[in-house]
């Protein structure tokens, strides 16, 4: 008798299914316990660090399919990064650590951008990223914004890594003067709209390589030339310099300097009360008469004769020049556009630093200078 006619392999003829089903009910439980046993593996791998971009999956298909996309993609087609592998340290220069300067502007001032073009620290390690926003004062801003990056990076020894410019998606205030943008009845509106330009800035530019942000309002025209290297040096998360403003002082009939941003300070009891007191939706605005708090500013804490070098803890921060680890912005810290524990924009993010752990300084005596309209 041949095989074919033999009754077991009849009856498989008759009825495949019979045979074919029970197959297929091994091989899927096949896939199922090995791929599950081989993601386990990887899931107790990935705990192990921050960071991990080596894990593949190991599953008969995927790999056939992955060789598939490979072979048909042009070469040099991916790029890896390993952040485990990221320094961000106290000698930044050193080690080669790249800086993202980050800055909102309305209008451009020259002084700011020459103080840019003055920074020792390695232009070839630094990317700038502006917003500008949608509005006349928005558009002649534009125009000298490009003038100015084409003769800094047409030149070898200003040229920056990398430039990019964004024009902001949200409103802006009509009224880009001090007098206006500063209004206490405009905080709110203002700061919120801040708040959505800074993280559409800086979620659009910064990149795997970037170990420190430096977020330089468009405003501060003067900073000392070392400015990333000294305060990277007290390796905080998040740093920001004491803003002050040159003036002539009528009285004493001299040049003389005198506070500027009062955002960056210590919480109060005063302060606590009165944000237990507001709405939901009511903000705590620091500097201005309307809005007593009480807290310790950082601005009046400036010792002529003091170490440059004296650090103060902060609970709030403005956004003049601060210096952010860029870990932080990855995990999570943005800048609030609505009221977080009763703060906005800057303050509420050195609060939302501080909720994810991180630990937020500034420099009472080392300075940086507000332009004086």
């Amino acid at each position: 008798m041949g095989i074919l006619h033999h009754p077991i392999a009849r009856n498989i003829r008759r009825k495949p299914l019979t045979v074919v089903a029970p197959l297929a009910v091994i091989f899927m439980l096949y896939l199922f316990l090995f791929s599950h046993r081989d993601s386990s593996k990887s899931n107790s791998r990935r705990t192990a660090s921050k960071y991990s971009y080596k894990q593949k999956n190991k599953s008969w298909f995927n790999k056939n399919k992955d060789s598939v996309i490979l072979r048909n993609l042009p070469k040099n087609h991916l790029s890896h990064y390993d952040l485990n592998q990221l320094t961000v340290s106290s000698t930044p220069l050193e080690n080669k650590e790249e800086v993202l300067i980050l800055t909102p502007m309305s209008k451009f001032l020259p002084e700011y951008w020459d103080n840019l073009n003055r920074l020792t620290y390695d232009h070839s390690l630094i990317s700038l990223g502006f917003i500008l926003p949608r509005t006349e004062d928005g558009n002649v801003a534009l125009r000298k914004l490009e003038i100015a990056i084409k003769a800094t990076q047409g030149n070898p020894v200003t040229k920056f890594k990398k430039i990019t410019v964004l024009r902001q998606d949200s409103n802006s205030l009509e009224s880009q003067l001090e007098k206006d943008r500063h209004a206490f009845s405009v905080q709110k509106p203002r700061r919120a709209l801040m708040a959505l330009a800074r993280n559409s800035l800086v979620f659009t530019t910064i990149s795997p390589s970037t170990s420190w942000v430096l977020w330089l309002d468009s405003d501060i025209i003067e900073t000392p030339h070392s400015v990333i290297q000294e305060m990277a040096a007290h390796d905080k998360p998040v740093l920001s310099a004491n803003v002050y403003q040159r003036f002539y002082n009528e009285e004493s009939k001299k040049n003389d300097i005198r506070p500027y941003d009062f955002n960056n300070w210590v919480e109060s009891e005063e302060g606590l009360k009165l944000a237990s007191t507001l709405g939901e939706d009511e903000i705590v605005v620091e500097g201005y008469a309307e809005m007593a708090t009480y807290r310790p500013l950082m601005a009046h804490f400036y010792d002529h004769n003091g170490d440059k070098n004296t650090e103060m803890a902060l609970d709030g921060v403005g956004g003049g020049a601060v210096l952010v680890k860029a870990d932080v912005h990855r995990d999570g810290a943005m800048f609030p556009s609505f009221p977080f524990y009763h703060l906005i924009e800057t303050e509420g993010f050195a609060r939302m630093a501080k909720r994810l752990g991180y630990e937020v300084f500034g420099l009472p005596n080392y300075l940086v200078y507000h332009y004086n309209e």
